[in-house]
This record gives structure tokens, C-alpha cells and sequence, in this order.
């Protein structure tokens, strides 16, 4: 099976590019699942689960999304598997700009508007710097000359990237990026992070990396809302 980790800024449109994706991907032949990570609340998991796709939803709630995201990677890979999927989309709010939830095995892609400023690439950090795929949304509410602009500054911090531009609106950009996870690679073995997440409460925040659950102590929640402190 495959994993893809779908990460970036609030409100840069990464549902509406997952579910065009998802259409892309099911057109292929391929079958996906979907794991939606957020804060508080959210409803996108009805919109998602029209396409006809299994889908789940896991709140954060008091623990950063990116971490949460993270200590239940191998428990929404072995849903994921149950559902007879071939992929694995998990899409994480992303909200502190500084984790990068990215495992090692996993195809990375980080979502970011292209409105929210020339200089915003620079700001974001492992987010996108450690991403394999930038996928540049809502290009087509600026200038020629600001997409460019914007474009440099991905490749100035991320050279190694493939950017994708996209629109959540058309569908624009979304085959594109499903040929990529098609020719993705296959998770299998023990998974490391790209990038330590920043401190905090928990094993994770001070520079764990193993992702298997026997290698974190703190303040930890489960997929299904469980909350336990793990430790001494």
C-alpha cells in the first residue's frame, strides 16, 4: 500500500484538492482511503464520503494535529488496510508551521495558496521544505509575474520539489498529482520522520522520530478520542 500525507496552511484548499484527486485516482482504478485530520471540528468527511471512498476523521483537539497525525500513523495505515485500499491519503491541518509530518515512506505534499504572499514559502519551514510534492493553489487570482515570483521562492528553500498548480475550484492540477502518487512508492518496514517536530509535551517534541506508538511516552490521543499519559 501506499501512503500520502497531505499537509499545509489553513484555508490553502487542501480538501478541495484531495477530493479532486481522489476522483483521479479512483478513475485509474486506484482505491483510496482517507484519514482527515483536524482541530476541534470538521465535516469534511461527508463531502469526501460521497466520492464513495472509506473515510475517517480524527480530532486533535488539545494536541498539536501534526503530532496527533503522527502517533496514529500506524493505526490509519491498518484501518486503511481493512478497507481493502491501495492508498492511504491522510490530510493533517498543519497548523504551527513548524512540524512536518511527513514519514519517510510516504509520498509528502504540502498545499499552499499562492495569495497568502510572495515571501510565504520562506516562512513555512520542514513543512514544505522537506515535502516532495508543493502543490501551489489559487495561482490564477494573481499576476503572471507574482505566480513566477512565488514559484522562486519555492525552489529558493524546496529545490528538489515537483510543484504542482492547482485549483480546488476546476480540478486543475489534480491528475497531475495523482499520476505521482500512482507511481509512488510503497510503505513497508519501520518509518522515520523527515523532521523532529518542535517541543512540547511528549517524546515526539523533543526529537523522537521512530513513528511506532511503543516509542512515545507524554500526553498522547488515541484516533478514537482515547487520551493517556504514557510514562513514568
Amino acid at each position: 500500500m501506499k501512503m500520502v500525507v497531505i499537509a499545509g496552511t489553513p484555508g490553502s484548499g487542501k480538501t478541495s484538492v484531495l477530493m479532486h484527486t481522489v476522483k483521479n485516482l479512483q478513475e485509474m482504478g486506484i482505491r483510496p482511503a482517507v484519514v482527515k485530520i483536524d482541530c476541534l471540528w470538521t465535516e469534511d468527511d461527508a463531502r469526501i464520503n460521497r466520492l464513495g471512498v472509506p473515510v475517517r476523521v480524527g480530532l486533535a483537539r488539545d494536541m498539536c494535529p501534526d503530532h496527533y497525525s503522527i502517533y496514529n500513523t500506524e493505526e490509519m495505515v491498518s484501518w486503511a488496510s481493512s478497507q481493502g485500499a491501495d492508498v492511504l491519503l491522510n490530510e493533517t491541518a498543519g497548523l504551527c508551521l513548524r512540524c512536518a509530518p511527513y514519514p519517510d515512506r510516504a509520498l509528502a505534499v504540502c498545499v499552499i495558496d499562492v495569495t497568502s504572499g510572495p515571501n510565504t514559502p520562506l516562512k513555512i519551514g520542514p513543512l514544505l521544505t522537506t515535502a516532495d510534492v508543493v502543490v501551489a493553489t489559487k495561482g490564477d487570482l494573481v499576476s503572471q509575474a507574482e505566480r513566477e515570483v512565488f514559484r522562486e521562492r519555492v525552489v529558493e528553500v524546496n529545490p528538489k520539489c515537483r510543484i504542482v498548480e492547482a485549483n480546488g475550484l476546476t480540478g486543475k492540477g489534480s491528475r497531475e498529482l495523482a499520476d505521482i502518487i500512482k507511481y509512488s512508492r510503497e510503505i513497508d518496514g519501520e518509518m522515520l520522520l523527515r523532521h523532529n517536530p518542535p517541543l512540547a509535551v511528549c517524546t515526539l517534541c523533543t526529537g523522537e522520530l521512530r513513528v511506532s506508538k511503543k516509542h512515545h511516552r507524554g500526553v498522547l490521543r488515541h484516533l478514537d478520542g482515547f487520551v493517556e499519559y504514557v510514562g513514568e
